[in-house]
Order: C-alpha cells, then structure tokens, then sequence
C-alpha cells in the first residue's frame, strides 16, 4: 500500500493505470463494445441467453464489469453477480436465492425454484424488465447447474424467457454448449461475443485511454509505448503486467519519464516465456 502512494504521488497519478482495481467509469472498451451493452440492454425487455468467451487476459471480467456498471444505472432492473459459479446445485439455488431476495431452502428445490421464478415474474408484471444474471469464470458452473439456470428461465412452453442471463468464460465454453449435456442451452444463447488478441492500433489506444484517465498522458515515451504493444502478444492482462512493473521500477530509478531504454533493461533480461 505505502508503495503503491508512492508511485501515485511520484508520477502524479490518480491512480495506478495498469491494475485492475481501476474506477469503472474509467475502463476502457472498443466501440463494438458500445453497441454490444446497447443491446443487451434492449434484450431485457425479452430476456434470454448471452454468451462472452475469449482467452484469459483478454478483458472477459472488465466487460462484466462495464456491464453490471451500466445496468445498475437503470432504476428498474435488478442486477445479479453470482460469485461462486463452481457450486453444486443445492447451493447454485442458496446463491440464486441470495442474489434475488428469495429465502430458499436447498432440502425444498421444487419450492425454491417456483419461488424464484414468482419473484422473477412479479418485477416483470411490474416493471417490464427481465431481471439479469451475470455469471464470470462459467467454464466452472456443473452442467446441472446450467441446466437447471436453463429450466428456470423458460416460461409457456419456452415462448417466454424470465431472465436476461449473460454468460462469460473462457474457449471451453462454446465446446460445451455443442456437447449432449448442454446443447439445449447452447441452442437457446440468442447473441455472441467473442474476444480476439488486440490489433497494434487498438492497444496503442488503450494505452493513450489509460494514461489520460489516470491524469499522466507523459508518463511513457512513444516509443516505450510501442514496444510494450509489440511484446504483449495482443493481451490486455500481458501488457497491463509488463507496463506495471516498469511503473514499480521507474519509482525506484526515480524517473521523471519512463522510455525504451528501461524496456530493455528490464526485460531483456528474462526469458522469453515469462513475458
């Protein structure tokens, strides 16, 4: 901690850039990005199914987190982060039950899972929204979980949906879905949005986008800034690594500006497979 308000008032940072606790109105996205929460939030009007998968360290949970961000914006929409999505069923519904305000019992699943839905329908009739549901690191849910999150949403015969269910993980999701276990819900999934390693252009923006939100566009050369993107093998979380740990360094040099030269020194001195 004392270190970390030495680099900010050394630098006159408002805060550090490239860790991950940033303020979220802060966060930066591609425009695609803009027009993927314009939509979701069009979706909750019906609800359904919706499916975020990349690599790690591609920005899956900052995307979640812009999201929930933007939601909790809308007086009406109740918004639900499940944090422990490798549970079992019984408490898949303690947690469900958490999350909505619905005192479930995990002896009685039958009742928790009418309990749930009449909540879930009751803010329908009186708002018109689908509650959301927002599940990060999916690849760890049970596929009974998934199954039951399936059966839960379906209302009239599957002509109706109870929630607007955004589900994020990693490339082992998409596998699943195609599987006999989970084909159902993979079939219902209405849109998809899948992360790619970044262009050269797009992290150079990134990078510009963090030095201004955090107030020092001159904390890095041009050309620091370029070899970090060229060495980051298009992640986010690469990138954010190596750009912290020369900020850290920099503190200790008592740099005015951090460059290539420091690049090099630092690291040229690994091997390749730890950047």
């Amino acid at each position: 901690m004392k270190n970390n308000k030495r680099l900010l008032a050394y630098y006159g940072l408002k805060w550090n850039p490239f860790l991950p606790n940033i303020p979220v109105d802060s966060l930066w996205h591609l425009p695609r990005m803009e027009a993927f929460i314009i939509r979701l939030e069009n979706m909750t009007m019906n609800g359904g199914f919706v499916l975020i998968t990349g690599e790690p360290g591609l920005g899956k949970s900052k995307a979640l987190q812009s999201i929930a961000h933007q939601f909790n914006k809308l007086d009406e929409v109740i918004v639900g982060v499940m944090e422990r999505p490798q549970s079992s069923v019984a408490d898949f519904y303690r947690e469900m039950g958490a999350l909505f305000g619905v005192n479930l019992s995990p002896a009685n699943r039958y009742g928790g899972f009418k309990d749930l839905r009449e909540r879930w329908k009751n803010h329908i009739k009186t708002t018109l929204f689908r509650p959301v549901l927002l599940i990060d690191e999916a690849q760890e849910m049970l596929t009974g979980c998934l199954n039951e999150l399936r059966l839960l949403n379906s209302m009239d015969f599957d002509s109706h949906n109870l929630l607007t269910t955004i589900i994020c993980g990693d490339t082992r999701l998409p596998e699943r879905f195609r599987t006999s276990a989970l084909v159902a819900l993979g079939s219902r999934i209405q849109f998809r949005l899948k992360l790619e390693p970044y262009t050269r252009e797009e992290l150079l923006d990134y990078m510009k986008h963090c030095l201004n939100q955090a107030g020092a566009p001159q904390l890095m050369t041009k050309s620091l800034i370029k070899a970090l993107v060229e060495h980051c093998t298009g992640n986010l979380r690469v990138l954010n690594n190596m750009a912290a740990e020369l900020l850290e360094v920099g503190v200790q040099k008592e740099l005015s500006q951090l460059d290539e030269k420091l690049f090099i020194e630092i690291f040229s001195l690994k091997p390749s497979s730890t950047r």
